[in-house]
């Protein structure tokens, strides 16, 4: 498959993905979120993938939107919609993947790198990076979804800090507020995306399916639907082959093999 802003590679179960417009500061297009599309299509086709992982090339994860389709677009509302629409459809659609995705963030993740940051799974960040919403200094308002899923992470308060005031949090304050899930030496973060990627994929696809989708669901229900969705689907896994597995090896003393 043909990627003209995005590198497409496979192999040990991991799809890795990685944004590849670094002359532009790895900007949102229109094309990149076209790519990012066509991704999904070729993880979701691929029954040997059990694990994403999202990076970027050249030196910084994710500036935000490409300031250049945003003047184009912004004046003509049907453009301007659409373009959004293909954003939140794409952003949408990564965040749903049944695989964990994991983000690998050096540099900066600013605006719509934050967003994109946000629908990852799990995030490994270089302890030099830094995480931002600067539309507030500009007079603008995030609109890839930054709005909604960041309070749901760090909180009102905290959410409404970043984006009024259009600070910049280090990768220490992100591990503290909860958007990333670890931090590393500066440099490392490849090979730590890779390790943990390789974790995730030597583990139980279905029990990882099956956490995600229990974890995501329960921001959008109340406790009892929740818990009622969770013996449904943990009942289900029960059934399945990786778990029979891990009760076999559990009892022969033995690591599972999924």
């Amino acid at each position: 498959m043909d990627f003209k802003t995005i590198t497409y590679a496979t192999g040990r179960g991991i799809a890795r993905v990685t944004l590849n417009r670094p002359d532009r500061l790895n900007a949102i297009s229109p094309e990149l979120l076209q790519d990012l599309d066509r991704a999904c299509d070729a993880m979701e086709a691929d029954a040997a993938v059990r694990v994403v992982t999202l990076t970027a090339a050249g030196r910084t994860f994710c500036a935000g939107a490409d300031l250049r389709t945003v003047r184009e677009l912004s004046p003509d509302p049907q453009r301007w919609s659409a373009f959004m629409g293909l954003w939140h459809r794409v952003f949408d659609r990564i965040e749903a993947l049944p695989l964990p995705v994991i983000a690998g963030v050096h540099g900066l993740a600013l605006a719509g790198g934050l967003e994109l940051l946000l629908v990852a799974d799990l995030v490994v960040a270089d302890e030099g990076a830094r995480l931002g919403d600067q539309h507030a200094n500009f007079g603008l308002v995030a609109g890839g979804g930054g709005s909604q899923r960041l309070p749901r992470l760090v909180g009102a308060r905290r959410a409404k800090e970043l984006m009024m005031l259009g600070g910049w949090l280090s990768a220490a304050d992100g591990l503290a507020w909860g958007l990333v899930n670890r931090v590393v030496p500066a440099g490392t973060v490849a090979n730590a995306v890779e390790e943990m990627a390789g974790t995730l994929a030597a583990g139980s696809g279905s029990a990882n399916r099956t956490v995600k989708t229990l974890v995501n669901r329960a921001f959008d229900t109340d406790l009892a639907e929740g818990l009622a969705l969770e013996r449904r689907l943990v009942a289900q896994h029960m059934r399945s082959a990786d778990a029979a597995e891990g009760l076999r090896a559990f009892a022969e003393k033995r690591k599972p093999v999924f």
